[in-house]
C-alpha cells in the first residue's frame, strides 16, 4: 500500500502545533490523536495502534496538543497537561483544519483519545458533533469532561485494563451520563498502559473495527 508520511505545523489560534500525518494511498477516514499527560505524539503505544490503523486504511494524524515552549512549562509545573479546556479546544481547532485543509481528501474524522487526552476528545467531539464521526478512549479519563459527557453525540468506545480498577470505575460512572452513546469494554489482564503481552494489540484490533465501521459516508 502506498502511504504519505509527512511533519507538518497545524495552526490553531496562536499556537503552531507539530504533527506527524501518515495517509494511505485512499484512506477511509482519518483518525486524530490526543495523548495522555505527560506523553508527546512519539508516545509508543499511540504510534502503535496509529501503525495498526494505517493498515486498515485509516489516515492518522500524532500531534503535540502544546507548544515547544508551554511544554517547557509543563515540565516544571504539570498544570497544562490537566488543562482540559485548552487541550479540547486545540483538537477543536486540529479537526476544523482536517475538515477545511482536507490532507486525508473528504473523509469522515474520528478521534483517539489516551488518558487525560480522551476527557479532552469527548469536549472536542461534543462541540464538533457534524465532523467527528466516532471517539475511541485508551485507559482514559472520560470523568474529566465532566458536564461534556452529556453532550457528547458521537459514537464512543472506552476501552480499559482489566486489572486498571480505579479507572473501570470512573469510566463506569461516565458511561452512566452518556448513555447510549457509549459502550464500555474491558481487555482482561491488561492494566493502566496496556504493557502486557497482546493487550496493546487488542486495543488495536477494537479501536480499528470501532473506526472503520463508525467512519462511513
Amino acid at each position: 500500500m502506498d502511504e504519505q508520511r509527512s511533519t507538518v505545523a497545524i495552526p490553531v489560534g496562536d499556537a503552531r502545533l507539530p504533527a506527524d500525518l501518515m495517509l494511505p494511498a485512499q484512506p477511509v477516514g482519518v483518525v486524530l490523536f490526543a495523548h495522555g499527560s505527560g506523553s508527546s505524539r512519539h508516545s509508543p503505544r499511540n504510534v502503535a495502534v496509529a501503525r495498526a490503523l494505517n493498515d486498515r486504511g485509516l489516515g492518522t494524524v500524532l500531534v503535540d496538543l502544546l507548544t515547544p515552549t508551554e511544554d517547557e512549562v509543563d515540565a516544571c509545573t504539570a498544570e497544562l497537561r490537566f488543562d482540559i479546556g485548552l487541550l479540547a479546544s486545540r483538537l477543536a481547532g486540529i479537526v476544523d483544519w482536517l475538515a477545511v485543509q482536507r490532507p486525508a481528501g473528504d473523509v469522515p474524522i474520528g478521534l483517539f483519545g489516551a488518558s487525560t487526552g480522551a476527557a479532552a476528545a469527548l469536549v472536542a467531539a461534543s462541540s464538533r458533533a457534524d465532523r467527528v464521526g466516532a471517539v475511541v478512549s485508551r485507559g482514559g479519563r472520560p470523568d474529566l469532561a465532566e458536564e461534556a459527557l452529556a453532550q457528547v453525540r458521537t459514537p464512543t468506545l472506552l476501552l480499559v485494563g482489566g486489572l486498571d480498577e480505579e479507572v473501570i470505575t470512573l469510566n463506569e460512572r461516565a458511561l452512566a451520563e452518556m448513555g447510549e452513546t457509549g459502550e464500555l469494554r474491558v481487555i482482561p489482564g491488561a492494566t493502566h498502559l496496556f504493557e502486557e503481552p497482546g493487550t496493546l494489540e487488542q486495543v488495536a484490533d477494537q479501536a480499528g473495527t470501532w473506526f472503520t465501521t463508525h467512519l462511513k459516508r
